[in-house]
């Protein structure tokens, strides 16, 4: 059975839209992160935002402690001054 004119130049044509359309894909599939890529990377990304979490409640409780301290200092040393202030008046009234 002979193949027609027709039939070889359709053939043809199939075989070049086939490549076309593997090249179309392999060049998408450059361009585009695999799923698996993608799923590694949204972990990597969840376990860094855990670790920030982290971060931030160590950070936001020191300072909590250090604003407590600080305001601990301010009351002692507001008594301090208040006494050294009565001891001078006190001083001065014996002179």
């Amino acid at each position: 059975m002979a193949v027609s004119p027709a039939m070889t130049q359709a053939l043809g044509q199939l075989r070049n839209a086939v490549a076309a359309l593997e090249g179309a894909v392999a060049r998408r599939g450059q361009h585009h992160p695999s799923i698996e890529i993608l799923k590694k990377e949204l972990s990597v990304m969840q376990d860094d935002r855990a670790q920030l979490a982290l971060d931030l409640d160590a950070a936001l409780a020191k300072s909590a402690r250090l604003e407590a301290i600080t305001t601990e200092l301010d009351h002692r040393i507001e008594r301090a001054t208040s006494l050294v202030r009565d001891i001078m008046g006190d001083l001065g009234q014996r002179e």
